[in-house]
């Protein structure tokens, strides 16, 4: 089962400019500010600011998927005929992401919450 679409992750090379837009854009200041990750939520959507986004390749915002068992959904896509973008990685707190890309070169990022 998935929950949709609840996060969008933007790679950004100036993590203070893109901080401040997003502020003024959101309206709200981040639940988490780090080096490595700036994280803003509004209204149930989560907003991500990934400063090494485009050195993982990245080459504009990516939509994650809330789902409940990322091993499942990862091997679903695969079987359809994703290929792998990003194994499983549990990126704090036991919370898992992944992606794979279409056949149209779309990445699709998967998330399951902690």
């Amino acid at each position: 089962m998935n929950d949709g679409i609840k996060t969008v992750i933007h790679p950004v090379r100036d993590l203070a400019a893109a901080k401040a837009m997003f502020r003024a854009l959101l309206g709200v200041e981040p639940y988490m500010d780090e080096p490595y990750y700036v994280g803003f939520s509004m209204n149930g959507q989560d907003i991500g600011l990934d400063p090494q986004g485009h050195k993982k390749g990245m080459s504009g915002p990516v939509a994650y998927w809330h789902v409940d068992d990322i091993e499942a959904s990862l091997r679903a896509l695969l079987n359809a005929g994703a290929q792998m973008s990003q194994e499983v990685k549990d990126v704090g707190g036991g919370k898992l992401i992944a992606s794979v890309t279409d056949a149209d070169g779309n990445v699709i990022g998967l998330i399951q919450p902690a």
